[in-house]
């Protein structure tokens, strides 16, 4: 088999796999711009139901690109087919099936040291060239692999806001989480990754091994927001309030919560969101090692 006809049946073979027609397939790898809407809109704070800002008051933009048409339904099948296959560590949270940022919060119950830490841009720091290297790293052509990175990344980067995003954003971030866990492993800290927040707890004080922590993620050319980094006990884990001996939700969660019952409402989300994190202090937090 020529270069020609190995690069014709991979394709045929990536089509296959997804289960869609390869001549709309091509079709749409080559009208991609049309396959995609893109605006902005300000960040969410978790933390006081408001937007993010920065020091001088501007508010945090970020820019959401999804995918529509044709396009969106190949990368519902890219994820259901492809990329759900592979396996993730049970320190990964985000966007994985019955793992939410409750269960991301939990294992750090008990646990008197906490540190907390994003990325910065995260999405738009994945650049088309890091999905293609992530692909082929687990044993794809050069040829599917491009396939793969073509029909998930436009501009050049990971767009926030399609089917593949956050699942790919884990995959290609997967390297450095291997390099943490084994870091966590030998050092008695658990660790907790919800897509771009990282979680570090542990019963004994380890600031002296914050910066070496940090350098695993940065030197992998990752960027952490260190105005967001913060070293205390008792902190909100993405969205949940970590204590001692439970788990809870933050007070203006609870106070919503309340107001649907004392109004009677036949939808009660808040309700239900309070009842799901409660309910987890009925079992000991889940033990973190590999």
């Amino acid at each position: 088999m020529n270069s020609s006809q190995f690069r014709n049946s991979q394709f045929k073979l990536f089509c296959a796999d997804i289960g869609y027609n390869a001549k709309k397939v091509l079709e749409i790898s080559n009208n991609l711009d049309n396959n995609y809407q893109e605006w902005n809109e300000k960040k969410p704070d978790k933390k006081n139901g408001g937007f993010k800002k920065y020091k001088d008051g501007t508010l945090k933009i970020r820019t959401i690109r999804p995918s529509s048409k044709e396009l969106k339904e190949i990368q519902r099948r890219i994820k259901d087919r492809i990329l759900d296959q592979i396996k993730l560590p049970k320190q990964v949270h985000g966007g994985v099936k019955k793992r939410s940022n409750i269960s991301n919060a939990k294992p750090h119950q008990g646990n008197k040291f906490q540190l907390t830490t994003d990325l910065q841009s995260f999405f738009p720091s994945i650049k088309h060239n890091m999905v293609y290297n992530t692909f082929l790293s687990f044993g794809y052509s050069n040829h599917y692999s491009h396939w793969i990175t073509k029909l998930t990344t436009w501009k050049y980067e990971l767009p926030q806001g399609t089917p593949t995003s956050t699942h790919i954003a884990n995959l290609v971030f997967l390297e450095t989480d291997f390099r943490i866990i084994e870091f966590c492993n030998r050092n008695n800290i658990t660790y907790t990754r919800y897509i771009d927040d990282l979680t570090f707890s542990s019963p004994n004080c380890f600031k002296n091994l914050i910066d070496e922590l940090l350098n695993i993620i940065t030197i992998n050319g990752f960027k952490i927001s260190y105005r967001k980094t913060k070293y205390e006990g008792n902190q909100n884990i993405t969205g949940i309030d970590v204590f001692n001996n439970y788990i809870d939700a933050p007070k203006r969660i609870i106070e919503k919560a309340n107001e649907e019952v004392l109004n009677k409402k036949e939808f009660k989300p808040y309700s239900i969101y309070l009842e799901n994190i409660r309910k987890t202090n009925s079992k000991k937090p889940a033990a973190n090692n590999c």
